[in-house]
């Protein structure tokens, strides 16, 4: 070759070569730049998240306090949850819809869409930095990257959950920095470490967890530390590095700003101790999130992952677990097997807490997004592994790198086909043949994103029609204009159709709708429901009219605004003369059973009660509505008609009243409770009490509360229910100290207002109960005592046949076993209904209390039931005596006002 064309050749190839390195160099800024790009063609084709409207009036009413708009945080932010929530993220999104002057809210959501997804774009490219730094190869990085980002619920969810994604990012970001800091050892990386450590546990609490581990890493520095210079570095490091983290927290904070350890305090403790108690639908059944099986996380890690991550993620798991007991002195010493294992713990230890300590889990493993950085990285260890262990044989190595390609490529190509609806993601390991064997085991859209889809079909089903749509309106201003037009606001109008969440999350799929069996799914596994007549077919109109005759063949079991008949087990809501301007009607159906127990594991229960729901129909002047109720329904119903747009209301009903199917009933059961107990116990209870009585009667372990001509104040105040165990060991490890179990609610939460009578059904624990406290703040309180078992007292009277009684008049008193005995051998519910007093007057004063000295004897007054109980037609009460020596006792019975009914005095020898 002449050597001019030899330097030419020599000059493309270095060109090539040069070129190619820079590629190699800017691999992931050029996949950064390909993801953003589609994420910003397709941030519209998703949905409002459920916590979106959440997210940005938690921001609002930060930024409010900020500027000096509020005087407290709370003002804006009645839920004490919604306080402790970390605005690192949130205030940015919002401050950057405000310097933009975004009022549409199309726009407002798709800019926060947008930079939600960049920032879980830019976790990835650090989910990049950090596998090169760890394994010295640019391809390992790029699939790192690639791993990171197509897990497919993990970016549906980086669009429209600013939370869960937010914080899988900044962890990723932080353990960069945390490799980086230990590699470069200096303050200004450690002072870097920490503001990420505080920016960290801002958006989650649970992030604090990284500051101790830095800690401990560097004191393990220290241990292997040469030098007292070098030591001394380590510490000063390890100094700054905390209260930079700590000040950082503080900053951006501002819930914190007023008094910063009780922000930590309570903000863990809702960690540790989530109020939230959600439902979901796991393998088949719906359960409260306490009492999700142990399995309930791993198992959702496992079904949503893509296998070939799970596979590379064990691999790599395994391979830094076997490292480290292998070779535990070499863990110490070598960085990068020591930031393996941490990723390790950084995976397992929070999965396998949540197992052990049964916490508080609902939808999906959303909550616990953040476990996927280290498992990520493990993922691309065990890739790294497997490649290195088949260095000898390069056509093999080459084949695992292809294999690893062709298997994220497959998961790019489902992300495509699911596209939008990529959280709704499943693996082979559960049955997908079809969607509806899916939607009956597992909760599908829990954040409701892909009510989008519904709207899109409808709209593409009816094109240039206006659509009247019920559903949650979040989801209709969330669309460009044009769409807005045609879906015009529900309230107060027949909807042609319904959005639904998935029918087996709630009852209402057990609504009677003889008229439309065709429920239309998407792909998305929603529901959509035709309601109106406007789109009835004739037989549709046939067969409500039929469902009217035989309803009004009977007479009305309830005769409200609408009256309601009972046939069997389906209840028909009419109302004859309805006009066309009157709003909607959603009925409503709580069935208080006899007990929870006879109902099927899987119903739907909110506290006490089963609830059931319908929308009406409208034919002409006739509204109707009808309630299905299973089978096996027994027990009170407290039935409601509500207005349109108040589906989930936090008012009252138009109308509420109570219906009893079976015999005795809710209002028997109070009626005699107020008939055998005319005066109240407790002094603390006046006017404005509740009646409350503990319902054993109907097989059930209950509180009942009832109150004549309820206010809506009364209904919608807190109640204090405080529940004192006989063994302290039945009550959960974190209440144990305080001695009781705390239930505060609003009586709304278990009850009713039938006819204007506030009525809640409170379940009580199984295990056995010594005392109970009840009330509303500054209004009244009240002591309650569950009877005695009535065995006990059956042979504490046998022991006392054949003594004398000490004194006698409406009770006979015994002394015995240091107890002082009430027995009433023909008793009824009133003669025990009084307050016992009971003065004790010690031979030596100096016996008492000091605040009791001066009276000169104890006092013990008590209710019948604190001590004692009714067994075959008697009542008996033994109550203990002080053990020092007594002089005088005189007791009796006394109710406020007319004052004591009787009393005796007791000379007492020991």
């Amino acid at each position: 070759m002449f050597p001019p064309l030899r330097q030419i050749s020599l000059r493309v190839a270095n060109g090539q070569a040069a070129a190619l390195n820079f590629l190699a160099a800017r691999s992931g800024l050029i996949l950064c730049a390909l993801f953003l790009l589609v994420g910003l063609a397709t941030a519209g084709d998703y949905g409002i998240g459920l916590d979106e409207t959440i997210q940005r009036r938690i921001a609002q009413a930060n930024l409010d306090y900020i500027l000096g708009q509020a005087d407290r945080i709370a003002q804006g932010l009645p839920l004490y949850s919604d306080r402790v929530y970390g605005v690192a993220f949130e205030l940015p999104l919002l401050l950057a819809e405000q310097s933009l002057g975004l009022t549409d809210g199309y726009q407002i959501h798709r800019l926060r869409f947008t930079l939600t997804h960049l920032f879980f774009i830019i976790g990835g490219y650090f989910c990049y930095r950090l596998a090169y730094r760890l394994f010295n190869n640019r391809l390992l990085a790029m699939l790192a990257m690639l791993i990171f980002l197509l897990h497919p619920r993990l970016y549906a969810h980086s669009f429209f959950n600013s939370k869960d994604p937010v914080f899988l990012s900044m962890l990723m970001i932080a353990l960069y920095l945390l490799e980086r800091a230990f590699r470069r050892n200096t303050i200004g990386a450690f002072l870097l470490l920490g503001v990420a450590a505080g920016l960290l546990t801002n958006l989650r609490i649970m992030g604090i967890m990284l500051i101790p581990a830095v800690i401990a890493l560097r004191g393990l520095n220290g241990f292997y530390a040469g030098g007292g210079p070098e030591r001394k570095h380590i510490l000063r490091t390890a100094g700054l590095f905390a209260l930079t983290a700590g000040l950082t927290l503080y900053a951006v904070t501002p819930y914190a700003w007023t008094n910063p350890v009780d922000y930590l305090l309570t903000s863990l403790n809702q960690t540790a101790n989530h109020p939230n108690v959600k439902f979901d639908l796991f393998q088949g059944r719906l359960l409260a999130s306490p009492a999700m099986p142990p399995h309930y996380g791993i198992t959702w890690f496992g079904i949503t992952t893509p296998p070939p991550l799970l596979l590379l993620g064990f691999v790599g798991t395994a391979a830094a677990l076997a490292a480290a007991i292998a070779r535990p002195g070499a863990v110490f010493r070598n960085p990068r097997l020591r930031f393996q294992l941490l990723l390790a713990a950084a995976f397992l230890l929070p999965l396998l807490a949540a197992a052990l300590l049964s916490s508080n889990q609902y939808n999906g493993w959303r909550q616990s997004y953040f476990l996927y950085a280290p498992f990520g990285l493990l993922a691309v260890g065990g890739l790294h592994w497997l490649t290195a262990a088949l260095a000898r044989r390069r056509r093999w190595q080459v084949g695992g790198y292809v294999l690893a390609g062709l298997g994220l490529g497959l998961i790019a190509l489902q992300l495509i086909q699911l596209h939008p609806g990529q959280n709704n993601y499943f693996n082979f390991l559960v049955d997908r043949t079809t969607p509806e064997q899916l939607r009956q085991q597992y909760q599908m859209d829990y954040l409701e994103s892909t009510y989008r889809e519904g709207l899109d079909y409808l709209l593409a089903r009816h094109p240039g029609e206006t659509l009247i749509v019920r559903g949650p309106r979040r989801h209709f201003d969330y669309r460009p204009a044009a769409d807005r037009q045609r879906l015009p606001a529900a309230a107060g109008r027949n909807a042609d159709y319904e959005l639904l969440p998935q029918p087996e999350l709630s009852q209402l799929d057990m609504t009677f709708n003889l008229a439309y069996h065709y429920r239309l799914y998407n792909n998305t596994l929603l529901a959509v429901r035709p309601l109106t007549a406007a789109r009835m077919t004739d037989a549709a109109i046939a067969a409500y009219q039929e469902l009217y005759r035989q309803a009004v063949a009977s007479e009305p079991i309830i005769r409200a605004d609408y009256k309601v008949y009972r046939n069997g087990h389906r209840l028909t809501f009419v109302k004859e003369n309805c006009s066309p301007a009157e709003p909607d009607a959603w009925f409503g159906a709580r069935l208080f059973p006899h007990s929870l127990a006879t109902l099927p594991p899987h119903w739907y229960r909110r506290g006490s009660y089963v609830p059931f729901g319908s929308h009406g129909v409208r034919l002409g002047q006739l509204c109707l509505g009808f309630i299905q109720l299973p089978d096996f329904a027994a027990g009170d119903l407290i039935l409601m008609q509500r207005g349109v747009g108040n589906f989930r209301p936090k008012g009252l009903p138009l109308w509420t009243e109570l219906y009893s199917l079976s015999r005795p009933g809710l209002r028997e059961l109070i009626a005699n409770h107020r008939q055998n107990r005319p005066q109240p116990v407790d002094t603390a209870a006046g006017p404005e009490a509740f009646d409350v009585f503990i319902d054993r009667d109907s097989g059930r372990n209950r509180l009942i509360y009832a109150k004549r001509d309820c206010r809506q104040a009364a209904y919608e105040t807190r109640v204090t229910l405080h529940i004192y165990p006989v063994h302290p060991a039945d009550l959960p490890a974190q209440r144990q100290d305080s001695g009781f179990a705390n239930r505060d609610f609003l009586p709304e939460v278990y009850g009713g207002r039938p006819g204007g009578e506030c009525i809640a059904v409170v379940p009580l624990p199984d295990y056995p109960i010594a005392a109970i406290y009840t009330g509303q703040a500054g209004i009244w309180g009240k002591d309650l005592y569950p009877p005695a078992n009535p065995d006990t007292l059956r042979a504490t009277y046998a022991a006392l046949s054949d003594r004398q009684p000490a004194a006698q008049a409406a009770f006979a008193l015994y002394l015995q076993d240091n107890q002082l005995i009430y027995l009433r051998e023909s008793c009824a519910a009133a003669d025990t209904a009084a307050g016992f007093f009971l003065h004790i007057l010690p031979a030596d004063t100096s016996d008492l209390p000091a605040e009791r000295q001066a009276a000169g004897f104890a006092n013990q007054d008590f209710a019948f039931d604190r001590w004692g109980g009714a067994f075959d037609g008697k009542c008996l009460a033994a109550v203990p005596l002080p053990d020092y020596p007594i002089a005088t006792i005189r007791t009796g019975q006394h109710i406020p006002g007319p004052g004591e009914l009787w009393a005796v005095e007791l000379r007492v020898e020991r």
